[in-house]
């Protein structure tokens, strides 16, 4: 009991979810798959960073 309002609202956020249309940015999404590079993506792939990280768990 009580499960009503509960399992009414899990549905209609499913059917939002199924049904809506978000909007994609495909000009970043084209990037992204090109290789472009974007400068927030640098500092996280950058080998320095990487090797820091890894002379730290040695340690």
């Amino acid at each position: 009991m009580g499960r009503g309002r509960a399992k009414a609202k899990q549905t209609k956020v499913a059917r939002q979810l199924k049904y809506s249309t978000p909007h994609t940015d495909f000009d970043s999404l084209q990037r992204e798959l090109s290789g472009g590079s974007d400068k927030s993506y640098d500092s996280f792939t950058s080998e320095e960073s990487w090797n820091s990280e890894e002379e730290w768990r040695r340690a």
